[in-house]
């Protein structure tokens, strides 16, 4: 006999695990569905002193009372960090915890801090010390999005859902999660709905980066499961939820393997043959210069991230940015590369400025024709492209972007109409070129971004290249050995080129 305790995210109660709950019960485990103080029909024991702490002492409260001596908790979404505060206090009670499509709170951390900016002044509003016990209004039918994906939910759940939220006492986000070390040892899964934005793939290729912080997901004492759902899988995929639990209960689950000492797939060789260049390092900027007549166009590679901080070598030392700023320049253009600092997804500002800069430098340099620049985007940079997509400037002549992430992933905690969000941007880009090479097999929490993107473009008349990779992966400039792949590299550079010259 196994025995769940399910927590709630934002907003909703224990009644959103019904369905969960029910399918769990049928296969002889005990359920306690939880409604946090303040939330669904508690909703009216709220008070100004509710914060974290006291949804830490509800679960503490129910730990308690179960007779299970061992029990499975699972935190959805914020419930996760009552869920590791009561685990923290209990932690021999815990046989293991589940983040059900949630982050990863640490010692001091607030559920709000984790989101951008923008997101919290959403749900916050302008608040000044007056408002401290005012509650976080829950989302109307049509603002539900705002805290996650919502694929998969019908129109009668997104309305069920509307009609019992509650608000949110304010405290409970803000107030930091207290952490002692005693649940370290715990099991742990994670369930990962895709259409929120995270994989399993998706989380193997950041662990390949060498991130430390995501090194503890290598341990086999954590698994993870894939759910192709949204944000509210309990109300969108109730019985591969229910399945998934009871696998996670049973030890079972995908395991992540470490960053092993062969070579990871980023710094593969680039695909396409390229002499080896001199360049030219200019703080955090590299450039290749061609042998022909100067000044040339330029081309200013942007790389993706996250990347962690201390990733050596840093990007614009990868293959696929040497090989293609090498392969430029020996075609006539001035190849740029440069690490712009996209360490965290707080960083996108920081990443922005660093990325105008670097341009602004080029422009300046004698050996560059500076009304002849191209700005080409890569992976998790894409949403930097936003920047120049909204307001295209006149020396602009083309925007390239492949395997890019074209809006923010609904987990990312940014806002999908934001200042980093290339479909919204792309309706202003008039007649800018914009070349996209796009993989068959690519992530589908990425290849939704990318469709988004094209539907927007299309709608705004937007002039879009589309160059498809048959067969091709995320980082297939590195990954992929084959034909089609080196034909698209040369393809894409090709058109860049042309825009360039014309």
């Amino acid at each position: 006999m196994t025995a769940f305790v399910l927590v709630p995210g934002s907003w909703t109660g224990g009644w959103i695990w019904q369905e969960v709950a029910a399918r769990l019960r049928e296969s002889g485990a005990e359920v306690h569905p939880v409604t946090l103080t303040g939330m669904g029909d508690r909703q009216h024991l709220a008070g100004p002193g509710t914060d974290l702490e006291t949804h830490i002492d509800d679960l503490v409260r129910v730990i308690d009372e179960v007779r299970d001596p061992q029990l499975v908790i699972v935190g959805h979404d914020y419930g996760i960090h009552p869920v590791l505060g009561a685990a923290d206090r209990r932690p021999d009670r815990i046989a293991r915890i589940v983040y059900l499509d949630a982050g990863m709170p640490q010692d001091g951390d607030a559920a709000l801090q984790l989101a951008d900016q923008s997101v919290r002044d959403l749900l916050l509003g302008p608040a000044g010390p007056e408002d401290a016990d005012r509650p976080v209004p829950a989302p109307g039918p049509d603002g539900w999005q705002r805290g996650g994906s919502v694929a998969g939910l019908t129109e009668e759940a997104l309305a069920r859902m509307t009609r019992l939220a509650a608000p949110q006492p304010r405290a409970t986000l803000t107030q930091p999660l207290r952490l002692s070390g005693a649940i370290a040892d715990l099991p742990t899964t994670g369930v990962l709905c895709t259409a929120n934005g995270t994989s399993i793939a998706l989380l193997q290729a950041l662990v390949g980066l060498g991130d430390p912080r995501l090194q503890p997901l290598t341990d086999p004492r954590v698994s993870f499961f894939d759910l192709d759902t949204g944000h509210w899988p309990m109300l969108s995929a109730p019985e591969e939820l229910s399945a998934a639990l009871l696998a996670a209960a049973a030890g079972e689950g995908h395991r992540l393997s470490a960053a092993a000492a062969e070579r990871p797939a980023h710094l593969e060789p680039f695909v396409l043959d390229v002499p080896e260049r001199p360049r030219e390092r200019v703080g955090a900027v590299d450039l290749y210069r061609p042998d022909g007549d100067l000044p040339a166009p330029a081309i200013v590679f942007v790389h993706g991230g996250p990347v962690p901080a201390g990733a050596r070598p840093t990007p614009r030392d990868w293959p696929s940015f040497t090989g293609h700023a090498g392969y430029v320049a020996g075609l006539g253009a001035v190849g740029v590369t440069v690490d712009h600092g996209l360490h965290g997804l707080e960083d996108f500002a920081k990443a922005a400025e660093n990325v105008a800069a670097a341009v602004e430098l080029v422009r300046a340099d004698p050996g560059v024709d500076g009304d002849r620049i191209a700005i080409w985007y890569f992976s998790g940079g894409g949403p930097l492209s936003a920047e120049v997509l909204a307001a295209p400037p006149t020396w602009l002549r083309c925007v390239a972007a492949t395997y890019p992430v074209l809006a923010p992933l609904p987990n990312w905690g940014m806002a999908a109409d934001g200042r980093f969000a290339p479909a919204v941007a792309v309706q202003s880009a008039g007649r800018l070129p914009i070349v996209l090479t796009r993989v068959e097999l690519e992530l589908p929490e990425i290849a939704t971004t990318v469709e988004g993107f094209l539907a927007a473009a299309k709608d705004a008349g937007a002039e879009v290249e589309v160059i498809d990779v048959p067969g091709g992966h995320h980082g297939f400039d590195t990954v992929d050995r084959t034909e089609e792949a080196r034909a698209a590299v040369r393809h894409a550079v090709r058109s860049v080129l042309e825009h360039l010259r014309s």
